[in-house]
């Protein structure tokens, strides 16, 4: 019996979302195959497991245990499956305790992780590539506090207007406002910095919304696209996660060429990064026909209804065998580090 740790809530303001993700991989992880330990990660980032402190750590023999800080028995983990969206959990910071303890984990690895989880690298990263990208400028805090009026004028040649500005190390759609004009750049850039002392300008591009799944390692399944369609002027916290204000239409209705090319650049993206499982891909197809490559999610939302779901139905694999498949290429991913570790 392989014994899962699955890791849900999580220190980011994304903690809610981690939950209902994190409660739909537990249901759909086969208990003839798997026991599953869920452990709760709560906002000030302690670990427990029905109320009792935990820690995972390397055992005596290099293999990752649960040791339980009240003194209670040290339990072996075979696989620790992250449910966790943000930072603490999406950005390499899990993952790298993972391997720090020597336990597989589902997803991709630290470096991948860290670089989508910053949206900035990964559209430095993107445009080093040759993968398109809306246009963008970066802003740091304190740079915004002292040189006010050397951003703005950053800002409009760089990304123009109207523009997003967002938090650069949040998902979501967390902290994210648009900027009509530069009146409203400084409240869109406050609101940014409150999650994230490095924000993310970005140009707005009108046309529609596309992603597209990846499930694999280096020769990936990569879904078909589909569109998410919302009601709203764009596609917020409330109108991602209110019932009835967002659907996914998959496979979405392109032209042939878009859709190959949706899925060529989401291959490309993911071998970019160096990802490994998953990764959910969100592209903008322009009014014009263009296909711009807007995120890379390593840890996408994951109830059985997410977008990330629905498109890997689309491409065949239902839900209940995607998380097998996840839990089975951590192990694999392992096992493949493992030959190089002296």
């Amino acid at each position: 019996m392989t014994l899962v740790a699955v890791l849900m809530g999580g220190r980011s303001s994304e903690h809610a979302v981690s939950l209902a993700s994190a409660e739909a991989v537990i249901a759909a992880l086969p208990r003839d195959r798997y026991e599953v330990i869920p452990i709760l990660i709560d906002p000030e980032g302690r670990w427990s497991i029905e109320g009792a402190p935990v820690a995972l750590a390397p055992g005596p023999d290099g293999r990752g245990c649960l040791v339980s800080l009240n003194g209670g028995p040290v339990r072996p983990v075979d696989v620790v499956f992250p449910v966790l969206h943000g930072p603490f959990g999406e950005d390499g910071t899990v993952q790298g305790l993972c391997e720090m303890a020597g336990v597989p984990y589902v997803g991709a690895g630290v470096a991948a992780s860290a670089v989508a989880m910053d949206k900035a690298l990964f559209k430095a990263l993107c445009r080093d590539a040759g993968i398109p990208t809306p246009e963008w400028v970066v802003v740091d805090a304190s740079e915004w506090a002292a040189r006010p009026d050397a951003v703005r004028r950053r800002v409009a040649a760089g990304a123009g207007y109207p523009a997003f500005a967002k938090p650069a190390r949040l998902g979501s759609s967390v902290g994210i406002s648009r900027v009509a004009d530069e009146r409203a750049l400084g409240d869109a850039l406050d609101l940014a910095f409150a999650h994230d002392p490095k924000a993310l300008v970005e140009e707005a591009i009108v046309g529609r919304e596309v992603e597209v799944g990846v499930l694999g390692g280096l020769d990936p399944l990569v879904s078909p696209p589909g569109e998410i369609v919302y009601d709203g002027d764009w596609y917020d916290y409330e109108t991602k996660y209110v019932p009835g204000r967002a659907d996914l239409t998959v496979p979405a209705e392109l032209p042939p060429g878009t859709a190959a090319r949706l899925r060529e650049l989401a291959r490309e993206a993911f071998a970019a990064v160096g990802c490994w499982g998953m990764a959910r891909i969100d592209f903008f197809v322009a009014s014009g026909g263009d296909v711009l490559l807007s995120e890379l999610n390593t840890i996408p939302g994951f109830t059985p209804t997410s977008a990330y779901a629905r498109l890997m139905e689309a491409g065949g694999v239902p839900y209940a065998e995607l998380v097998h498949r996840l839990v089975l290429l951590g192990v694999e991913r392992a096992a493949e580090a493992a030959r190089y570790r002296s």
